[in-house]
């Protein structure tokens, strides 16, 4: 478990470049303002605009509608008064009566059309950015280096792609609003004043009020908002913790200390949300206050201009209408000020992933490794590093030729896995060279590469469908028939038969549904049926139990027939038969040669065997 006062958004806090940065005291006023955002970033905004840029139009047509939809809430409020001067007060207004009562049907309809077209088309433009800006995000993701991977939670781009893709649905969605509310304010201000400037002016005194409340309210309630927030985070964090440990959980007994744990988050938690809805509602009744003490003056001040024939009553009765809906749009845009800023934080960490930068890209030129080049692996003089104070191999060079199986041993450390994947090129080698067919793999695609390695992990992962269309994942085109017989070659069908629906059995996430053996069996499948000309094989057999792993080690044969093989194992069992051995120590390779030879040699691969240890971690 992670300490009770680490926060889901230190944990997670990564860079572009996938490190973490320096620890900073949790609370500075730096990174509450980081976390909550600014109320407005212009930078933010052009990436956002262009996402909607290929939809301005529909923006525009939405804006127009919006602008109409205000423009009849004005207008109201003045017909309303035209009546009641003109028609009901006029000697003879029974006119005057029905044109404004036409008028006023028409313009009610027009409100109608208007509301309904912004909502509409406003809707149906956020849901086609937001579909892009996921669709942006996830194809950056499936192309960003692993170095990134490596080093950034899941948890954390689940939260961009779905809650801060949803913050900025939010935004786009009031934003057009907005411009509704910002024109409704300024249209009752000139209605009122030119309607009778007096009483617009007795009106608009009471502004400064609301403009000093909202001073004293807003720093305060910022630090509400964000104390709300960085405690559901916690919160959030510590119940994801939990579900994902439940097993670890249980089986320590700490079912008591986490829920107390929890209790403690969640407490927290539920007293800042309360704060915080405390802080978003107060404004109301304070509007709703001086809401009634502008008509309460207006009912005074303009009765008395009624009584002494100085003020129409349709005017103050317009007074009263515009004065009901002048509070309404500066409430809309205080609460649309907290919608923009969640937006710009959101809009930052969003724009973060899509700036991450792809380290291994195709360079400009790159050929296609051609599909009869041969399957040979080739290290020249290779060095490798994750990070630059720390050699994970140091100038191996060594050739595996087509059709050969060599196996890499070594303890956990020496450079075993970082050797298949620089094979890949998940990763670039920063000294020397891998070529893969003879070719430099730096100068071809990767796509095309990827066609001829095909790999085999020590956890398999199993993707949610059919039984199916898992084993022919990397091979999209392979035919039912190819399917079966790579499962029969490896000998996965029989099992595969004893399932519910066999081949179009459904597998849950991460094909939990199946036992560990049967997974593996079904990666080799997989691996089979792309038909690569190098097979890489990670730590495939370390995780089943010894009949499986009888089982794959006769469907190896079948599998390495004819192809390049690499396999790495701590179980000498696994990779007695091969080839040829090659023993890594601290990045570097030490020895190399058969079974036999290795023995004869009496060195570290005999010391291994001859202390009849199962792993060469168990040497000294």
């Amino acid at each position: 478990m992670s300490s009770a006062g680490e926060t889901e958004t230190e944990r997670n806090d990564i860079r572009e470049d996938g490190r973490r940065p320096p620890r900073a005291v949790v609370g500075s006023h730096r990174i509450k303002e980081e976390m909550f955002g600014r109320a407005f970033d212009a930078r933010i905004m052009s990436r956002i605009w262009g996402f909607v840029r290929p939809y301005r139009r529909q923006f525009l047509i939405s804006v127009v509608a919006v602008l109409i939809f205000t423009l009849t809430q004005l207008a109201i409020p003045l017909v309303i008064r035209s009546a009641i001067d003109d028609g009901l007060l006029a000697a003879d207004g029974r006119s005057a009566l029905i044109r404004a009562t036409i008028l006023f049907a028409v313009i009610i309809l027009i409100n109608f059309a208007a509301s309904y077209v912004q909502e509409r088309v406003v809707g149906r433009v956020a849901e086609n950015v937001l579909f892009d800006i996921r669709e942006a995000m996830f194809s950056h993701l499936q192309s960003v280096s692993q170095s990134f991977m490596d080093k950034t939670e899941v948890g954390r781009l689940m939260s961009r792609l779905q809650g801060d893709v949803n913050s900025m649905q939010e935004f786009l969605e009031t934003s057009v609003i907005s411009v509704g509310d910002l024109v409704l304010l300024f249209g009752i201000v000139l209605c009122m004043l030119w309607l009778n400037w007096e009483l617009g002016l007795l009106t608009l005194s009471i502004l400064p009020v609301l403009f000093i409340v909202r001073l004293i309210w807003l720093p305060k309630a910022r630090v509400v908002f964000i104390e709300a927030h960085e405690a559901n985070s916690v919160t959030s964090g510590a119940l994801a913790e939990a579900i994902h440990g439940v097993r670890t959980v249980q089986g320590m007994t700490r079912q008591t200390v986490n829920l107390q744990l929890y209790d403690d988050k969640a407490t927290t938690n539920l007293n800042a949300q309360l704060r915080s809805a405390m802080y978003a509602q107060v404004l109301v009744p304070i509007v709703d206050g001086l809401t009634g003490l502008a008509m309460a003056m207006v009912v005074v001040v303009g009765g008395q201009m009624v009584l002494n024939q100085t003020l129409d009553v349709g005017v103050m009765v317009a007074f009263l209408f515009f004065i009901q809906r002048f509070f309404d749009p500066i409430r809309s845009l205080t609460m649309q000020y907290s919608v923009m800023q969640r937006a710009m934080a959101s809009g930052q960490r969003l724009t973060e992933v899509l700036d991450v930068p792809v380290s291994v890209t195709d360079p400009a030129g790159a050929m296609a490794l051609a599909p009869d080049a041969p399957g040979s692996v080739e290290f020249r003089n290779v060095s490798f590093r994750y990070e630059p104070t720390q050699p994970v191999l140091r100038n191996v060079s060594f050739q595996v030729a087509p059709g050969e199986t060599v196996a890499l041993v070594g303890p956990t450390g020496s450079g075993k896995s970082s050797v298949m994947s620089l094979i890949h090129r998940f990763y670039d080698v920063q000294d020397g060279a891998v070529l893969v067919g003879g070719v430099d793999v730096r100068q071809v695609t990767q796509e095309s590469l990827g066609q001829q390695i095909a790999m085999v992990l020590q956890e398999p992962f199993l993707f949610t469908g059919t039984v199916m269309e898992n084993i022919r994942y990397n091979k999209a085109a392979a035919t039912d028939a190819e399917v079966m017989d790579a499962a029969r070659a490896v000998g996965a069908h029989d099992r595969i038969m004893r399932l519910p629906q066999g081949y179009d059995t459904k597998l849950t996430e991460r094909g939990a549904n199946l036992s560990m053996g049967q997974r593996q069996l079904l990666s080799f499948a997989r691996a089979l049926v792309a038909d690569a000309k190098v097979l890489v094989l990670d730590e495939a057999t370390s995780s089943i139990d010894s009949y499986t792993e009888q089982q794959i080690q006769k469907a190896l044969v079948t599998l390495l027939r004819g192809r390049t093989g690499l396999v790495i194992a701590h179980r000498l069992a696994t990779i007695r038969n091969a080839d040829r051995i090659m023993v890594l120590q601290a990045g570097q390779l030490i020895e190399q040669g058969t079974h036999d030879e290795l023995l004869a040699a009496e060195g570290r691969y005999a010391q291994l065997y001859k202390a009849s240890h199962a792993s060469f971690d168990d040497v000294d």
